[in-house]
């Protein structure tokens, strides 16, 4: 029995940030990852004969100065400034995104941009004011046929469910404050500017004139190499972190409150830890699944759904295919969702200028067809619909590996906010000292800077001992659709509103 403080599930973004921060104020901390290899869940960075590429792509970008101050003490050497750059690739064109309404409606023709505007101009005058699904909410916000083109395609093909199937919060959540007014303001601005006057810099009446064409940090090996440095700096401070073990069990002593979990290791080695708290960034369906004693939210969580995810990473003989990070594929004729663009990250993720290394992005369920395919078919899928797009043709694509990653993203369904509550009700009056934290560990569709947040503040609340945040506020009141100004001078300037303490004034 491995007796501590704090024990921690999950060794990515939100587990990583609490054992560097508990570890740093001397805490004893033990954290355990199932991944025999990788640190940092989807944020790693997976290699390949010296080819390095993300697990979906991250931007270090935040309007939280605690987020950036964290980042810049874990890694302070190794950030470099990246443009950003993203399209949307429908019936043979490009798209900027997020969308300029001009070129779209250039792009679409006459004909169609017209029926565009009127469905956009009757959903104005008759929104639907209770929008409860996906399909509803942009609807209310680009009109019915703009909603066809540039959302449902893909939307589809991320979730594997009908836009009617996924609640609007997902849209709220994600897109929350892009309108086709919006859009049309932004072009037209950006259109009549005085001249002499540089994006980002203020007019006369104190307004910034942004540009969509913006920059971000990241680091020059990948996400990865952030979490790989507060691995090693939670051992330096004295923490563990016990790779390749997965929970198996955990059970709470209400009269010594310690609990007791049990993990094992890829040996079989069975590994057992007392601690006063614990942290969980495990998905809450497998947590909930290892308690001894089955809470009543069991089936509440049995419910809860994900969405997986395959990455193609394909090497190219082509140097410099196309300057976006990612493509937003539209298609309904191929299957890729999105496809990365491994160089323009960073030029030191290819190692070979001559060549280009692209990752098409593929969603499925774990156990269906795509999940299951041979790596071999997975490839040859991908080389056919890189020639389809016409971004390469099948005997320009060299070599290339398959990457499978479980639970990438909660689903959104229009029972998952009463499911999440159900559980987290019952657990928080249960056991205070057990914490949820990330992505899967509050099936909340956090981005990493969210992530992030909620275990900095679960830290404040171990280390004051006391509940002092609500972590489920964080996420609530920021805007993190791509719109908003990501450049790193701004996110350091910038402070995004965080939880305030529990029992204060609004």
């Amino acid at each position: 029995m491995t007796e501590c403080d704090v024990l921690i599930v999950g060794a990515g973004p939100a587990g990583l940030t609490a054992s560097y921060l508990l570890t740093k104020e001397g805490v004893s901390t033990q954290v355990i990852e199932a991944d025999p290899d990788y640190v940092g869940g989807i944020s790693r960075t997976a290699t390949y004969k010296d080819f390095r590429f993300d697990i979906g792509g991250h931007r270090f970008f935040s309007k939280s100065k605690e987020v950036v101050d964290l980042w810049n003490e874990i890694l302070p050497q190794d950030f470099i400034d990246r443009p950003r750059m993203s399209r949307i690739y429908y019936d043979g064109k490009y798209y900027s995104y997020p969308l300029k309404a001009f070129e779209a409606l250039g792009n679409l023709g006459v004909v169609e941009s017209a029926m565009c505007v009127l469905s956009f101009l009757y959903k104005q005058a008759f929104p639907n004011e209770r929008p409860e699904t996906f399909h509803e909410w942009v609807s209310n916000q680009f009109g019915e046929r703009l909603f066809s083109i540039f959302f449902r395609t893909y939307t589809e093909k991320v979730w594997g469910m009908s836009c009617d199937e996924i609640s609007a919060d997902w849209a709220a959540q994600r897109i929350k404050g892009l309108d086709l007014w919006s859009a049309m303001s932004n072009a037209l601005r950006n259109s009549i500017k005085p001249k002499g006057f540089k994006d980002g810099t203020k007019a006369n009446d104190g307004e910034v004139i942004k540009t969509l064409i913006e920059s971000f940090k990241y680091p020059r090996l990948g996400p990865g190499m952030m979490w790989d440095a507060a691995a090693r700096k939670t051992r330096e401070q004295g923490g563990a972190i016990h790779m390749g073990t997965r929970l198996m069990c955990l059970s709470f002593d209400g009269v010594r409150s310690r609990w007791t979990v049990t993990a094992q290791c890829e040996t079989g080695e069975i590994l057992q830890f007392s601690a006063r708290h614990v942290i969980s960034s495990a998905p809450i369906r497998e947590l909930v699944q290892a308690f001894t004693d089955k809470p009543k939210c069991a089936s509440a969580a049995e419910a809860l759904r994900y969405r997986d995810f395959i990455t193609v990473a394909v090497v190219v003989d082509k140097p410099d295919l196309f300057p976006d990070n990612w493509i937003y594929i539209h298609e309904p004729s191929v299957k890729v969702g999105r496809i990365q663009n491994f160089r323009s990250w960073s030029p030191e993720m290819v190692p070979d200028e001559r060549l280009a290394c692209l990752g098409l992005e593929y969603f499925c369920f774990e156990g269906d067809g795509l999940w299951t395919a041979p790596d071999a078919e997975l490839l040859d899928l991908a080389h056919a619909e890189l020639a389809a797009i016409g971004l390469a043709r099948k005997e320009e694509c060299i070599d290339g590996c398959v990457v499978r990653q479980k639970k990438a993203y909660p689903v959104y369904d229009e029972d998952y906010k009463f499911n999440v509550e159900t559980i987290r009700s019952e657990l928080a009056e249960k056991y205070p000292t057990l914490h949820l934290v990330g992505r899967n560990g509050m099936h909340k569709y956090n981005n990493q800077d969210h992530a992030m947040m909620t275990s900095m503040l679960t830290v404040q609340n171990i280390l004051a001992g006391e509940k002092i945040y609500d972590i489920w506020c964080v996420n609530e009141d920021a805007e993190y659709h791509e719109a908003g100004n990501s450049s790193a001078q701004e996110a350091l300037k910038s402070v995004r509103m965080v939880p305030r303490k529990v029992g204060t004034a609004a």
